[in-house]
């Protein structure tokens, strides 16, 4: 069992982390350690030392001046018991009062996975790994909350969430509700976490922690470009291969908070999930909320030993699908090739072309519906621009097929412009708040996806044109953030309700449409990576990882997005040179080797490159399928980070069983009368030989004495090495 209770004890192991509670004299709910697996009945409460605190209040039901709520470490923290740090739960209650002071009841250990209904969460069948649920009580409001752990044993996963339940006769306000806190008894952290902007987003950063708090938000009603719902706790000497840290992040991807504070005897608190400043939620008697998902891990083998286990689980246990571990076909997409000026006959010639090459499917981008002949108008109009394309969308289709390609095409069902068909017919489809205009964003204002009605009519138009063509990709785009939100269809007390329902209801669509399209392979988007999160990824393969497409920027967002997501998850391309975003020019072989980074594709038109350039890509396309499978289901391996004075970049995927690696290196500086440069593989097999450029050498000598970079030849030069053991 990997979930066991010892008197007042109770204590979650993983294969290599333990996870332990207490709950201790007063029924309150104490959390003890997280760390390195230990025995199930040793108590390590023993680390928690009690005196009495000036200005730390005690509970009314003790005499023990020691004993205070604002220093012991917590497993759900709450509002008005006397802990003033960051709290999980605040409540209105009916009298106007704001106290949550909750205490252990029962707990009940189970086998498989607990369900969170209407949430994206992680999945196992019941050999897979247990479920723990403790019921804590705040007996005088009538307020329960369950909170829920999972546990995937073999990847050193811990999941939470939290379920909480009115069980008094009065009509409570649920004012903050986070998914999990986490209390460590030593301040000695540092937090890393990944902030952006459209274009550059999951940017690496690591920041010391100190007295007080640090927050990292969206309230965006996405995950958002700035900041991302994933970040590491980590010691000050962590790196990529020693020391300890704790990775954490949130399955959603909606408005969020993550707050880490450092308390005045140096704890370290974290606490994490929806935005309480966006928040309020009415909760009736016999009415239960239920949070999104949270998921830890714990690696004392640094950053790498976490990633891996990441990895490991979100492919296997979090995504769903045949395209998870299918091959996903080398696309092309006609976005930077044609922007809005295209036909049928154009889109025919460049998928022609792309066929000759090697390239397996064509997407079309923005522009084949509605009046949709700029960004100012269309959005919302579902039908075949019949008179644009010059012809129907399942006959063009038809003459792809007929060439042995296939054929994706663009949505962006959350959006309306005020210029279309559906505005005019439905203009309280639009989220805009009475008498206010509101803003736009690119032209475009946003659906009410609270609203069942309008994600059915929006359902029902893309049904219509997914059952009368051949369409087996859709790229899923959302190209703004929210705000001056608000709902006819929720009531005033209710309306801080919004972001929370406009992403269940996001849930609810993309999951009935995957359901009723399996064979449909659907990749996330928003204005590239604004919602790259767990949460998209349960209902998507892959995810666009930015609309940067320079190579040499995508090496830090690469980067970054490595560290909690699957690298086979990130959409890259090969795009144009000068580059559309930074007018850049790099190598066309290094544009390659960066998007082998991630699932291949091209971004440009074909028709415009050199002979040689097409002889290129003939060969990149071959390259890319002689290791798509080790792309996909390989170990991940940073062996340089891009944000280091080292002059390139380097990073290495290496098969389960340690057969075949693939050791990419991008110059990103070059120097006059160089010095050599040696990449470090990792993860070799010490005692097997393996060849690399036609040498070979014990593992542990490649991995000790490390490869030699040949000598550099141009800005921007890359390299693709081979590690075959013989």
């Amino acid at each position: 069992m990997s979930i066991k209770a010892n008197k007042n004890l109770i204590t979650i192991t993983t294969k290599n982390t333990s996870y332990q509670m207490k709950i201790d004299e007063l029924g309150y709910l104490l959390h003890t350690w997280y760390g390195e697996r230990i025995e199930d009945n040793e108590d390590m409460s023993y680390r928690i030392s009690n005196m009495d605190r000036g200005f730390c209040g005690n509970p009314y039901e003790t005499m023990d001046r020691s004993y205070s709520l604002d220093v012991l470490p917590q497993e759900y923290s709450t509002f008005g018991n006397g802990d003033y740090r960051a709290d999980c739960i605040q409540v209105i209650n009916q009298d106007g009062t704001n106290v949550v002071d909750l205490k252990y009841d029962s707990h009940k250990i189970s086998k498989g996975k607990y369900e969170l209904k209407g949430l994206p969460a992680f999945f196992w069948e019941k050999e897979g790994g247990e479920s723990l649920k403790v019921n804590l009580i705040d007996k005088v409001s009538g307020i329960r909350v369950e909170l829920l752990y999972g546990v995937l044993e073999k990847y050193d996963i811990i999941t939470r969430s939290v379920r909480i339940v009115n069980t008094s006769d009065n009509v409570l306000k649920i004012k903050k509700a986070l998914s999990a806190c986490i209390d460590m008894l030593d301040g000695d952290f540092e937090l890393v976490h990944f902030h952006g902007k459209h274009a550059m987003e999951r940017e690496f950063e690591r920041s010391p922690l100190a007295h007080g708090k640090l927050v990292l938000e969206s309230k965006r009603g996405t995950s958002s470009h700035q900041q991302n719902p994933f970040v590491i706790l980590a010691k000050k000497d962590t790196t990529e291969i020693y020391g300890e840290c704790i990775g954490f992040a949130l399955v959603y991807s909606g408005s969020f908070i993550i707050e880490t504070e450092v308390d005045q005897v140096n704890q370290t608190r974290l606490v994490a999930g929806l935005h309480p400043e966006q928040f309020s939620y009415v909760l009736k008697a016999g009415d239960e909320l239920v949070l999104p998902e949270a998921v830890f891990t714990y690696s004392n083998g640094g950053f790498e030993k976490m990633t891996h286990s990441f990895h490991d689980a979100v492919r296997n246990n979090l995504q769903r699908g045949e395209f998870v571990h299918k091959h996903r076909p080398i696309l092309i997409n006609n976005w930077e090739a044609t922007y809005f000026d295209f036909d049928a006959d154009k889109i025919f010639d460049i998928a022609s072309k792309a066929k000759s090459l090697g390239i397996e499917m064509l997407v079309m981008d923005d522009g084949w519906f509605g009046e949709r002949y700029d960004d100012t108008k269309g959005l919302g109009d579902w039908y075949v621009n019949e008179k644009k394309l010059g012809s129907s969308l399942k006959e063009l289709a038809e003459r792809i097929n007929a060439i042995d390609m296939k054929l994706g095409i663009w949505f962006e069902p959350e959006m309306i412009n005020e210029d279309t068909k559906l505005y005019r017919e439905h203009p309280d489809f639009m989220i805009r708040v009475p008498n206010r205009k509101g803003t736009k964003g690119r032209e475009q204002f946003v659906l009410d996806f609270t609203r069942k009605d309008v994600r059915d009519y929006i359902r029902d138009m893309m049904v219509k044109i997914l059952d009368n063509a051949n369409i087996e990709y859709i790229k899923w785009d959302m190209n703004r953030s929210l705000s001056a939100v608000y709902s006819s269809n929720l009531a005033a007390e209710s309306m801080g309700e919004f972001h929370y329902r406009y992403v269940l209801g996001l849930y609810d669509l993309l999951g009935e449409l995957t359901r009723k399209y399996p064979n449909i392979m659907f990749e996330g988007c928003s204005g590239g990576g604004g919602r790259y999160d767990l949460g998209m990824l349960y209902y998507h393969p892959q995810i666009w990882l930015s609309d940067d497409t320079d190579a040499i920027e995508r090496l830090k967002i690469q980067y970054g997005s490595s560290f909690a997501y699957p690298i086979g998850s990130a959409g890259a391309h090969v795009s144009a040179s000068p580059n559309h975003q930074t007018m850049r020019k790099t190598p066309f072989e290094t544009r390659a080797t960066v998007a082998m980074g991630g699932t291949f594709g091209y971004e440009l038109d074909l028709n415009k490159v050199s002979k040689t350039e097409q002889k290129m890509v003939k060969a990149q396309v071959k390259d890319y399928l002689k290791y798509d499978e080790l792309i996909h289901e390989g170990d991940y391996y940073r062996l340089t980070s891009p944000y280091d004075k080292s002059r390139v970049t380097a990073w290495q995927l290496l098969s389960k069983d340690k057969s075949l690696g693939l050791l990419s290196v991008v110059v990103q500086s070059v120097e006059a009368n160089e010095s050599n440069i040696y990449i470090y593989p990792r993860g070799l097999d010490e005692n097997a030989y393996y060849k690399i450029v036609e040498e070979k050498r014990r593992g542990k000598v490649w991995m000790s004495g490390g490869l030699v970079l040949p000598r550099i030849k141009e800005e921007y030069e890359s390299f693709r090495f081979e590690i075959k053991r013989v």
